[in-house]
């Protein structure tokens, strides 16, 4: 998804800046403007239309709807404190309710949820069109959040500091008006703020690009300037890493769409990472991690685009390159991210487009690799229960004829408990999954899945949906 927005943005920015006067179409840019709106809105019409008068569109709608509006989801959870939160929205609960729970209750087919915000209680208290965008929660205590509210689902949102003891807003805490803010938790009493600080404030994109640090009980307009990036950036963002007694607070500039500047702090002082421009930094314990997007020769070694490599901070800083391989790609397999547990990294591999475990452990300064025992086919989705404490894991999984399944998983162990599934809408046990592959003129080897009965005949006489990204 990250990849599909990136993709929309950038093809918008690039047909702005290349739109002249000439250009028929360029009333289309004014997005939100009145003429474009009920251009979108003719479309719509004509769409519907086309679609309503399909002899099976009511019943497939039906049937869309029943599904879409079904109870039977699944709540995931993040792990605050000790409590496991949710976010969920029903028919009875339009805007949403914010809940928490213990592992013991999640485990069950019905979960007790104690409620911590009714967005729909405060909406009519406050007399606002409240949407629900996420909550950055303070660690390690995890006592405080800054709760992120657009008005109407808008990308400008509010920013308000709330007390989960109390489950009450901090009167007198922090806040910040409606603007495309982002913060982030320095300590208890200090953010790290990026908003609207007024006059020539914001890049040439729309979001903030200057990093201060704010004061608990001071007035925003007194929060030092930590950084300022350039007008014709993207954006700015600080952010904070905790991993056991480690700590890294860094202040990444997105000087384009696909490339950063990362600052790291330091005795006070902001140092620049010598890191090529399309890397992303993670960290690990007192590890820095990069994450290639091209090939990088360095310390006498090139690494291939794609791989993760991994060095001691500290070595790197003091200008040595001695990097351990985390992964590198081949010919079938792409990384597509990963994430930390309290002594492992596990990655999700994509290979010949099917996703797989494994994980990279980390003891005495040296890594170790073990392969995870998952499905041959589908999607995979992994998120650290307690980064901090823990090595177990939420895994995700799905494929095209199998529910969506939420597993509690642990590192070194291929055993995983059901916690919670979808239901299956349809009955899949006369279908199959074949993988096959198609081979361009230049030996490539594109691969491409079929799903059909198992009975089907290959005469080339089935009517096909075809589905294809890339």
């Amino acid at each position: 998804m990250r990849k599909l927005m990136f993709g929309l943005f950038l093809a918008s920015a690039t047909s702005a800046s290349q739109a002249t006067e000439s250009d028929p179409h360029l009333w289309l840019e004014e997005v939100t403007g009145p003429k474009a709106l009920a251009w979108v809105e003719q479309q719509n019409a004509a769409t519907r239309k086309e679609l309503e008068a399909l002899p099976d569109f009511a019943t497939t709608r039906d049937t869309l709807m029943t599904i879409l509006n079904s109870g039977a989801r699944i709540p995931y959870v993040q792990k605050i404190g000790d409590a496991y939160y949710n976010f969920w929205r029903d028919k009875d609960h339009v805007r949403g309710l914010w809940r928490r729970t213990s592992l013991t209750e999640y485990r069950k087919a019905s979960p007790h949820w104690e409620t911590v915000l009714d967005l729909d209680r405060l909406a009519l208290d406050e007399k606002e069109n409240w949407v629900w965008k996420g909550a950055t929660c303070e660690r390690p205590s995890g006592a405080r959040c800054l709760l992120t509210l657009s008005r109407g689902g808008a990308d400008a949102s509010v920013i308000r500091e709330f007390d989960l003891t109390t489950k009450t807003f901090v009167a007198g805490g922090f806040a910040l008006p409606e603007a495309k803010s982002q913060v982030e938790w320095k300590d208890r009493d200090t953010l790290y703020v990026m908003t609207d600080f007024g006059k020539d404030s914001l890049t040439d994109s729309g979001y903030p690009r200057i990093v201060k640090e704010w004061k608990r009980d001071t007035p925003l307009a007194s929060a030092s300037t930590l950084l300022e990036g350039q007008r014709s950036d993207v954006s700015v963002h600080a952010a904070v890493y905790r991993h056991k007694r480690y700590r890294y607070d860094t202040i990444e500039r997105g000087v384009t769409f696909f490339t950063t500047e990362t600052r790291l702090r330091r005795a006070g002082e902001w140092v620049r990472l010598d890191k090529p421009a399309d890397a992303s930094v993670g960290f690990f314990d007192d590890w820095l991690l990069l994450q290639l997007k091209s090939d990088w020769t360095t310390g006498g070694k090139t690494w291939s685009s794609g791989s993760l490599i991994a060095t001691p901070v500290e070595d790197f800083l003091q200008g040595k390159r001695n990097f351990t391989a985390l992964f590198v790609p081949t010919a079938s397999t792409a990384l597509e991210g990963f994430e930390s547990t309290r002594d492992s990294l596990v990655l999700t591999i994509m290979d010949d487009v099917k996703g797989r475990l494994e994980e990279r452990t980390l003891k005495n300064g040296q890594w170790s690799a073990r392969k995870v025992d998952t499905p041959t086919y589908g999607s995979l989705s992994v998120t650290a229960v307690d980064d901090e404490r823990s090595d177990e894991y939420f895994l995700t999984f799905t494929d095209f004829l199998t529910p969506t399944s939420l597993q509690l998983a642990r590192v070194g162990s291929d055993i995983r408990e059901p916690l919670k599934a979808l239901p299956a809408f349809f009955d899949s046990a006369p279908f199959r999954i074949q993988q096959f592959f198609a081979v361009s003129k230049d030996g490539t080897r594109v691969p491409y899945f079929i799903i059909g009965a198992k009975n089907l005949r290959t005469d080339g006489k089935n009517p096909t949906l075809l589905y294809g990204y890339g």
